[in-house]
């Protein structure tokens, strides 16, 4: 039997990943967020954040942190507590 490591499937801030490149103008790709992202210091590759917005990754807090930072908005936004 296996053992479920997580009460939630995915992670709580997919959604918003995807809204806040949306929101930038022009619009970030995803290219464009990994990017920014590795200028902070962290390794993050455009397929990891296709799967984090498609729910299919879980996100640590540190990433949550590098890419509250690199798409300008609060941890809080980000993970859904903030309009």
């Amino acid at each position: 039997m296996a053992i479920k490591r997580f009460l939630i499937e995915g992670n709580i801030c997919g959604e918003r990943v995807r809204l806040g490149r949306a929101m930038h103008k022009p619009p970030l790709r995803q290219e464009d967020l990994a990017r920014e992202i590795n200028l902070l210091g962290m390794e993050m590759t455009p397929l990891i954040i296709s799967r984090i917005e498609k729910n299919q990754r879980h996100v640590c807090d540190a990433e949550l942190v590098m890419l509250a930072r690199a798409l300008g908005v609060s941890l809080d936004w980000l993970c859904g507590n903030e309009e």
